[in-house]
């Protein structure tokens, strides 16, 4: 009986909102986004970051790849993080299987980013495989905020495509131009991977338990570097995480300790 009492108004307000497609589905409680702001920001953040793809080239010429595989990684891989971990380890001359586990670790993270975003962008099946390879970071940052599903589309597709088509060329630019510049260690271009990997994290770290993780695995990063071989101490860092939900875990007390357990318990005693 109560569609019967909604009113045609209300009705057409409902079914306008339905075809708007609003983020996750619901109402956002927000205004509709001018398409060309989410533009602007899109672009911002897809030439900003497209720009490292220079430093990833410079970085993996460095490390002694290839122009041909130093490409594929852009092109295949595209994810910054697993990028410069890769040739990180392999510069510092880690075993090259090594090296790859630390950077599919890194790429795991991906995945969830996917698992939000397939709800928010409901993209038609044959895109999707398609849109899979622009799940990173910065597409995740852009597209998450916007209040209606056409600006989380217009969001993910112009920061993805931007940041796709700028890393890929300037990774192609930065890996010819490194024979150019000699020596990376002299430009100091051996820091640019963790540099821009910290400037790319740096504003994810927003809760304490965020932070603490961080420094945690900084840390163990840092102390296992001298003894263990080139790779496995990022790899061994990924147990800060563990560590301090336990130790977060202790601190607030098991739910059988609970305040209000006692209180029933002293209640029941009475």
């Amino acid at each position: 009986m109560a569609e019967q009492t909604a009113s045609p108004e209300r009705l057409g307000t409902t079914v306008e909102t339905a075809d708007a497609g609003t983020v996750g589905g619901g109402v956002s409680g927000g205004e509709a986004k001018p398409d060309a702001a989410v533009i602007r920001d899109a672009l911002g953040v897809g030439i900003a970051v497209g720009l490292s793809g220079f430093a990833f080239g410079v970085t993996s010429a460095g490390s002694g790849l290839s122009l041909i595989q130093t490409c594929a990684l852009s092109l295949l891989v595209f994810t910054g993080a697993s990028q410069f971990a890769l040739v990180g380890a392999l510069a510092a001359g880690g075993n090259p299987y090594t090296a790859a586990a630390g950077a599919f670790f890194l790429g795991v993270r991906n995945a969830f980013y996917g698992l939000r975003l397939s709800q928010l962008l409901a993209l038609p099946r044959a895109v999707r495989p398609l849109a899979a390879q622009w799940v990173i970071d910065e597409t995740t940052a852009v597209t998450l905020p916007q209040p209606t599903r056409r600006a989380a589309r217009i969001g993910f597709t112009v920061t993805g495509l931007t940041l796709y088509v700028l890393w890929n060329l300037t990774t192609l630019l930065g890996s010819v131009g490194a024979k150019a510049l000699g020596d990376t260690d002299t430009w100091g271009l051996d820091a640019a991977s963790p540099a821009v990997f910290l400037a790319l994290l740096a504003p994810m770290l927003k809760s304490t338990t965020e932070r603490v993780t961080a420094a945690l695995a900084v840390l163990l990063a840092l102390g296992l570097l001298p003894v263990l071989p080139a790779g496995v101490p990022v790899l061994l860092s990924a147990l800060a995480a563990p560590a301090v939900l336990f130790l977060s875990g202790r601190r607030t007390g098991s739910p059988g300790d609970s305040p209000a357990k006692d209180a029933t318990t002293t209640e029941n005693a009475r």
